[in-house]
């Protein structure tokens, strides 16, 4: 089967807010036939009579790229759409691995990744510059790797003192491993370290709270949570009449207040 002139765009739509979703998106978007996606995010698109939508559940990844493919081999102009970036721990590597292993004649194809915004600078942005020196980004989900190599990834990342940002901290079928991930933690980071909880960010029910990993309650994060545990450099810089500081980490390796 040879494919047709159809196009594929993977586009991020960032957190929530619908000012974070960036022009060259929101121009994919209007040039799609086709609008392929889980369907809370589906939902963040505005409702056109000339686009027809594909809304799958969750967890449905390698088939919903599969489908967008076939719809662009048959010629269609298709939007995979994303929450946040879609080349982070979102659909840009499932269109890729569904590409590499699918018909042939889809390598042929006109495949574009829109980036967006992803919820560790939405957050970061939010609260100051946490992310200013080495960091790195974790999922804590084990449905498609072993906890073992998830808590051996925390290790490592713990011990060359990275700033942690970690995505997916729990859900209802696995709700017990961000307490794993925290006692990993908190038995190679110091206690005072800064820790932040972004919940629905962009969202009228967004809430931040920054604490620390001795004081840090896991149990409040969930799917639409992005933890930010700081380095051993990670400050809070607290002002008069804010509700809470702001937590940078500085630039220079050894920095001092």
């Amino acid at each position: 089967m040879k494919a047709g002139n159809g196009r594929l765009c993977v586009i991020g739509l960032g957190p929530g807010a619908a000012e974070w979703v960036t022009p060259e998106a929101t121009q994919a978007l209007t040039e799609a036939s086709d609008l392929v996606g889980y369907a809370p995010y589906l939902q963040r698109v505005p409702q056109r009579a000339d686009q027809i939508r594909h809304a799958s559940d969750n967890r449905e990844e390698l088939m919903r790229a599969r489908q967008a493919l076939s719809l662009a081999a048959s010629g269609r102009k298709v939007a995979v759409v994303s929450g946040g970036d879609p080349g982070v721990f979102a659909m840009a590597a499932a269109v890729f691995e569904a590409l590499e292993t699918g018909d042939p004649s889809w390598r042929d194809l006109d495949v574009r990744v829109i980036p967006g915004i992803t919820a560790m600078q939405a957050a970061a942005a939010r609260i100051g510059a946490p992310l200013g020196h080495d960091f790195c980004a974790i999922s804590l989900s084990d449905n498609l790797k072993s906890w073992d190599v998830v808590e051996k990834r925390l290790q490592a990342a713990a011990d060359g003192d990275f700033v942690l940002a970690l995505y997916n901290p729990a859900s209802k079928a696995r709700p017990g491993r961000i307490h794993d991930a925290f006692a990993c933690l908190r038995g190679r980071k110091p206690p005072a370290t800064p820790v932040i909880f972004a919940r629905a960010l962009g969202r009228h029910e967004e809430k931040i709270t920054v604490t620390s990993l001795a004081e840090a309650d896991p149990s409040i994060a969930d799917m639409a949570t992005l933890v930010i545990i700081g380095s051993s450099a990670t400050r809070l810089i607290s002002g008069r009449g804010r509700a809470r500081p702001f937590v940078y980490t500085p630039r220079a390796e050894g920095a001092r207040p």
